[in-house]
């Protein structure tokens, strides 16, 4: 029972703060629409900014199994690690909301620590456990990598007036990951080129 009331409690957070933003979501709201008392909020969760942090973990470890799922059995650790990129980056774009809330949080210093809440440490764990079969030495310090870069990413999608398109930032990803562009699910059938800098000279020629 108290399983299910704080499961229903993050998928109501998820399904308000997508239609109206965090700050114009209430505590009151979310109780209202899990079908739950107010003061079960403050039982389960000690904080909005907490209470949203472990929604939108649940979300996205939710939408990464269901992602490697669908996947064919056996399929090579490439392939699930794409479908993992994918699968994240894929959020930003179909909950800008959630995941822009998540990151403004993230990265707010007078917000609160990062807490390694249960959902947070259930998507470690499925994202640890890709880079191992993958092939990385360390999978926790890839992990934190992989994690930088992911939100690196999303960031990158989400940025109000200067979002950059998908093709580019998924090519940056598997460049770094070394996957070939038709694994996953790619946004179009061919790669963009990779951007490179220009090449800088000491004078004029």
């Amino acid at each position: 029972m108290r399983q299910r009331s704080r499961l229903r409690i993050m998928r109501a957070t998820v399904e308000l703060v997508d239609r109206h933003g965090y700050g114009r979501t209430t505590l009151g709201d979310i109780a209202e629409h899990a079908g739950l008392a107010r003061g079960l909020l403050s039982y389960y969760f000690d904080s909005k900014r907490l209470l949203m942090q472990a929604a939108t973990h649940r979300m996205m470890h939710l939408s990464l199994a269901e992602a490697l799922a669908g996947l064919p059995a056996g399929s090579d650790p490439d392939a699930r690690l794409a479908r993992a990129i994918d699968a994240v980056l894929g959020l930003a774009l179909d909950h800008p909301r959630v995941m822009r809330s998540h990151l403004a949080l993230i990265l707010d210093p007078d917000a609160g620590a990062f807490v390694k809440d249960p959902e947070q440490r259930q998507l470690g764990a499925i994202l640890q456990d890709l880079l191992l079969a993958w092939g990385a030495a360390d999978p926790v310090a890839e992990h934190a990598v992989l994690r930088s870069a992911l939100m690196g990413g999303c960031i990158g999608l989400l940025l109000p007036g200067a979002a950059l398109s998908l093709p580019p930032i998924r090519a940056d990803l598997f460049f770094r990951y070394g996957l070939a562009w038709e694994l996953g699910v790619p946004p179009q059938p061919v790669a963009p080129p990779r951007w490179q800098p220009p090449v800088r000279t000491c004078g004029p020629n």
